[in-house]
């Protein structure tokens, strides 16, 4: 039977929501003993658990078909890999950020610094389409820290709230590029493989439409179904069907959170009653 390989990584942030995400598509992991390899019963899929710098790597190799990994990761390590999708979290961006009492006014602040890195690929990059001439320190961790003890003058980095910036006296100067998660995949997939992969897509794809959606219920009075119905901002058409009370019908449709509670005022000022407010836990279109 042909298995879709997908690597995620290891441990962290990224490897809990890539696992939630695999349990909302209904796909349940079952790790082994040593957490390496896990494998599903609801999909033919296995698990590689690995460091996230080195997914873009197995997943070029083929010895994963396809990943799941920060784009930061796919841009840096520079393999020849597919992005597939965007999946939407684990957000953040990739900065320049130098001391908070340096006098910078722009990017020539950057000549001849040392700029201290877990990212020298994309740093380099970048500096070489800006013209800039700054040393490169690479280093694998606590980025934050090289300028209070001397190593650089400044840091490319990732950044997300900014607070580590912060407590560390630095300030973001200048955004290189944004980043999140993604799906990646090994170039010429089998053909077995890209349907396996085809599927998890459209599982994935139906739980992003449901996020953030609610399926509302509620009473009205006929004569006012017009005026309701015109409030609605749902799917193609809405439900109507009427209740046993005469003169009264219930009202079905989905509508985004967001617009629902900017118009709850104006269904109720035109008689509508009993509203009900119900999570999605899918949505196919």
């Amino acid at each position: 039977m042909t298995v879709l390989k997908i690597a995620v990584q290891k441990e962290g942030r990224l490897s809990e929501k890539s696992l939630g995400l695999l349990t909302e598509c209904d796909i349940s992991v079952v790790q082994g003993k040593r957490k390496l390899i896990g494998t599903s019963v609801d999909y033919p899929l296995e698990v590689l658990f690995l460091r996230d710098d080195d997914i873009p790597q197995y997943v070029a190799d083929g010895v994963a078909d396809i990943g799941i990994v920060g784009e930061n990761e796919v841009l840096e390590k520079d393999k020849n890999v597919i992005l597939v999708k965007r999946l939407g979290f684990a957000k953040c961006r990739i900065s320049l950020a130098v001391p908070q009492d340096s006098d910078y006014k722009d990017l020539s602040w950057f000549n001849g610094k040392r700029i201290a890195t877990s990212y020298p690929h994309i740093l380099q990059k970048f500096l070489d389409e800006k013209k800039i001439k700054s040393k490169i320190e690479e280093i694998s961790g606590s980025v934050e820290i090289a300028p209070s003890i001397g190593l650089a003058d400044s840091i490319f980095d990732i950044v997300s709230s900014g607070s580590t910036l912060v407590s560390n006296r630095l300030k973001e100067v200048e955004v290189v590029t944004q980043s999140e998660a993604v799906i990646i995949a090994t170039p010429n997939l089998s053909k077995e493989k890209q349907t396996l992969l085809d599927g998890l897509l459209f599982r994935i794809k139906t739980v992003q439409q449901s996020q953030g959606n609610k399926y509302i219920l509620l009473n009205a009075p006929n004569e006012k179904l017009g005026e309701i119905i015109k409030l609605l901002p749902g799917m193609k058409s809405p439900t109507v069907l009427p209740l046993y009370l005469e003169g009264w019908s219930s009202i079905h449709t989905v509508v985004h959170e967001r617009e629902f509670w900017g118009i709850i005022d104006k269904l109720k000022e035109h008689g509508a009653e009993g509203i009900l407010v119900i999570p999605i836990e899918k949505m196919i279109l």
